[in-house]
């Protein structure tokens, strides 16, 4: 049963309310393009609060889903809430409320730190007095504060992605999506992002949704996990609660996904994510 007591969100100069405990839900949603499904009929909830994690290897349909979820794409049938707002309805609103981090490098290297997050701040039309503040708040926040006045294309690799997560999260949004966020990373710089993603979960009671291909991230972070092949959603579940369905002893992830989709991540993803995988390697430095 949910709860019908709401929370009151500002930013940019919009109020608004969540009055349900899920602040995603999706119901037979689906993605066609000309005879693909890349989103076929899937349908889930996600909870304030949540770490949510898409499970699946490159060409699964988990990019297009949060690019339907963000509304960059339209989708082709279904429905979809973000916060209580219809996706196809209420676009304009629906982005005013989320964070978004891609794949894809989205800083400018010749700008500073300090530069890139000001003119976000503009973007998002967070007022004048305050836009200030607010990127000196998020540089001490992801420990960048000392780095503000450096282009951003002398940074490292786990340095550029804080500061995007630094760029999506000026708003203040409920929700958070991030497409595969640590793709190309080392180990400490992979710690780096989620320690502060974690923090940014516990101070702004954000909802963070995130999609990986990496089994150890996936069950190291999330509250819960939908593994998705082929644009279908195969299972949803907690870590545990999904390991322990295999009626294997000491079942890992891998063998959730095996035990739910037949293959294992690998094999469903082959050539394409190691070539993806390397290119945002050498982006990221």
């Amino acid at each position: 049963m949910q709860s019908r007591q709401s929370k009151n969100f500002s930013n940019g100069g919009y109020n608004f309310m969540i009055e349900s405990d899920n602040i995603i839900v999706v119901e037979n949603l689906i993605k066609r393009f000309g005879d693909l499904n890349a989103v076929d009929d899937i349908t889930f909830q996600v909870q304030k609060k949540e770490i949510f994690a898409f499970l699946g290897p490159n060409g699964a349909g988990k990019t297009t889903l949060i690019k339907v979820l963000i509304t960059l794409i339209p989708p082709t049938s279904g429905k979809a809430l973000v916060g209580g707002l219809d996706i196809s309805r209420n676009a304009g609103k629906v982005r005013k409320i989320i964070g978004y981090v891609p794949q894809m490098i989205s800083v400018d290297g010749t700008l500073t730190a300090y530069e890139n997050l000001l003119l976000m701040a503009r973007l998002f039309d967070i007022p004048r007095k305050e836009q200030k503040s607010r990127v000196i708040e998020v540089l001490e926040f992801l420990d960048l504060a000392d780095h503000s006045d450096k282009l951003v294309r002398t940074f490292s690799g786990g340095m550029i992605r804080k500061l995007e997560v630094g760029l999506a999260m000026l708003n203040h949004p409920p929700v958070l999506f991030l497409d595969e966020p640590t793709t190309g990373l080392d180990p400490i710089a992979k710690q780096g992002v989620w320690d502060h993603l974690l923090e940014i979960r516990n101070k702004f009671d954000t909802t963070i949704f995130f999609s990986t291909h990496n089994m150890e991230e996936a069950a190291a972070v999330s509250s819960r996990v939908a593994i998705m092949n082929a644009g279908k959603i195969a299972v949803i579940g907690k870590v545990n609660d999904l390991t322990e369905q295999t009626k294997k002893e000491n079942a890992t992830l891998e063998d959730a996904f095996i035990f739910f989709t037949g293959s294992t991540i690998r094999e469903t993803s082959g050539y394409r994510e190691a070539r993806r995988s390397r290119q945002k390697q050498s982006r990221l430095g």
